[in-house]
């Protein structure tokens, strides 16, 4: 009886893949408006300078209370709104809107980056070395 040998398929091989960047590492900046859409404050870092942002925010925190208002509608809770070269979401908590700016990134709309942010605590953005309150 001969004896058979036994090929086992190739595995195949998984290119190195980098892990994804924790949510915190991707923001580049953060701002703190209250429940009427007014800005409270803001943390920044070297590489966004650049204040604009907070601006196009603030519109859209105004955009979303006037349709909230002429079309009654409930339940906001989050928007994101994208750049050339940032992203920003912003988020409904439990006492303000938290706006954070993030590097581009192609997985900014997953669900689990939304209930992040939205228990996100802003008190480790003003113990982090790599943000200033502007």
């Amino acid at each position: 009886m001969p004896i058979s040998t036994v090929t086992p398929f190739p595995t195949p091989s998984v290119p190195d893949v980098e892990p994804p960047m924790p949510y915190a590492d991707m923001i580049l900046g953060a701002a703190v408006f209250d429940l009427n859409g007014l800005p409270k404050e803001y943390f920044i870092t070297p590489e966004t300078a650049n204040m604009s942002w907070v601006q196009t925010i603030f519109q859209a925190l105004g955009l979303r209370s006037l349709l909230m208002a002429s079309l009654q509608l409930e339940g906001f809770q989050h928007a994101t709104i994208r750049g050339d070269e940032f992203c920003a979401i912003v988020v409904k908590q439990r006492s303000q809107y938290t706006a954070l700016l993030l590097k581009q990134q192609e997985e900014l709309l997953a669900e689990s980056l939304i209930q992040w942010a939205q228990t996100f605590p802003l008190n480790e953005l003003r113990h982090d070395p790599r943000f200033k309150a502007a």
